[in-house]
C-alpha cells in the first residue's frame, strides 16, 4: 500500500468520514470535489492533498488518479430531491453514472489496486419496504428517484465492468448515514433526521417528530472504517457488501438519549394537530440490511450503537459549535 488513496466527494460529510479513518491509518490521500472543504475540514485532514474539480471533467479525473494511485474510492454524487429530479435530470445522470464509468476506465489504465463504490440502499427503491432484512442477492430492486436508479445502475456498472477487466471493484451499499461533518451543500437536498435534531438542540428548539422513524441508522465513523477494512482486505469473494449497523433504532430514541445530557431540551412525537418540526425523509420505515457478508469477507461489524452515537456526536458538536444549526447557510465555503 506505497500509492495514495483518492477520494471522490470528500468535501461532502461520508467523504470525509472516510477520509478521517484512511488518515488514522498513515495512508496518504489525495482528496478531490468541487467544493472548496470547510476550514475546519481542512483542518481535520491538514496531510491530505486536496484537489477541486469537476468529475465531469476528464483532465480532472486524470490529475486525481495518477499514476502510482492505489486505490479510489467513489463518493460524489447528486442526492436529489424530486424537485431536482424533475430540473436536472442530465445532471444527476452525468455526475452519479457517467462520471463514474470515466473513473473506472481511468483506474484500470492506471493500474489502480481496488476500487470502492460508495452505494446506497436506497438502490432497493420500492423494493426495500418488506418485513425482511434486504440481503445483497435480492433480486427485485425496484428503484424510483433518479438518485436511486443511478445508484443501482451505478452497482451494474461496477459488477460489469469487473468482469470484463478484472479490475477488483467492491460497492459498499450503504444505510442511512448520520453523524460528524454533516451538512446541507449544493449537492445534497436531504438532511437526516439527525442533522435536523442536532440543529434545534443547539438552537435550544425542541423537536416534534411525525413518528419515531426506526431504520438502521449508520454511523458515520463506521462508515468510514467499512472503507478502510475492504480497501485492506486481500481478496474479496463479492462484489457487492451491504453496510449497517446490524439493528435498527428509532430517532425518537435516539433524540431522547441526547435529551437527557441536553437539559431544558426535549425531542418527543408531535400531538394530534401539532405540525412536526423534523422532515422523516420518507413516509415509510424500511427494512433493515444484512451485514454478514462484510462482516465474513472484510472483518467489519459496526462500533457504535445508540448510547455509543449519541455520546459521540453530542461531544464532537460540542467542539464544533454551530455547525448543525448554522444548516445550509454554512455551505462549502
Amino acid at each position: 500500500m506505497s500509492g495514495p488513496v483518492v477520494v471522490f466527494g470528500a468535501a461532502g460529510f461520508v467523504g470525509v468520514n472516510v477520509a478521517a479513518t484512511l488518515a488514522s491509518r498513515g495512508r496518504a490521500l489525495v482528496l478531490a470535489d468541487r467544493d472548496e472543504p470547510p476550514g475546519p475540514v481542512r483542518a481535520a485532514l491538514h496531510g491530505a492533498r486536496w484537489l477541486r474539480g469537476d468529475v465531469r471533467d476528464p483532465a480532472f479525473l486524470l490529475d486525481a488518479i495518477a499514476p502510482g494511485t492505489e486505490s479510489v474510492v467513489w463518493g460524489a454524487a447528486l442526492t436529489a430531491d424530486a424537485a431536482r429530479d424533475a430540473a436536472e435530470p442530465d445532471a444527476i445522470l452525468s455526475v452519479n453514472l457517467a462520471a463514474l464509468a470515466a473513473v473506472l476506465r481511468i483506474a484500470r489504465d492506471r493500474g489502480v489496486r481496488r476500487v470502492v463504490n460508495l452505494g446506497s440502499v436506497a438502490a432497493f427503491g420500492e423494493a426495500a419496504f418488506r418485513a425482511l432484512a434486504l440481503e445483497e442477492d435480492d433480486p427485485v430492486p425496484d428503484p424510483r428517484s433518479l438518485y436511486a436508479i443511478t445508484k443501482f445502475s451505478g452497482e451494474r456498472l461496477c459488477s460489469r465492468y469487473s468482469e470484463l477487466t478484472g479490475l477488483s471493484i467492491a460497492t459498499l451499499r450503504l444505510s442511512s448515514v448520520f453523524g460528524p461533518w454533516e451538512r446541507m451543500t449544493g449537492a445534497r437536498d436531504t438532511p437526516s433526521p439527525f442533522l435536523q435534531l442536532m440543529g434545534l438542540a443547539e438552537r435550544g428548539e425542541e423537536a416534534r417528530l411525525p413518528r419515531a422513524l426506526m431504520r438502521d441508522w449508520l454511523y458515520a465513523p463506521d462508515a468510514g472504517e467499512a472503507v478502510a477494512r475492504v480497501l485492506e482486505a486481500p481478496r474479496l469473494a463479492h462484489g457487492l457488501y451491504h453496510v449497517g449497523p446490524g439493528q435498527p433504532h428509532t430517532v425518537l430514541e435516539w433524540g431522547q438519549a441526547l435529551a437527557a445530557r441536553r437539559p431544558g431540551w426535549r425531542c418527543r412525537l408531535a400531538l394530534s394537530g401539532e405540525t412536526p418540526n423534523v422532515d422523516p425523509q420518507g413516509a415509510r420505515d424500511r427494512a433493515p440490511l444484512a451485514v454478514e457478508r462484510i462482516a465474513a469477507d472484510a472483518g467489519f461489524r459496526a462500533g457504535y450503537d445508540v448510547r455509543a452515537s449519541v455520546e459521540h456526536l453530542d461531544a464532537w458538536a460540542r467542539s464544533h459549535p454551530g455547525w448543525f444549526s448554522a444548516g445550509s447557510s454554512r455551505g462549502a465555503g
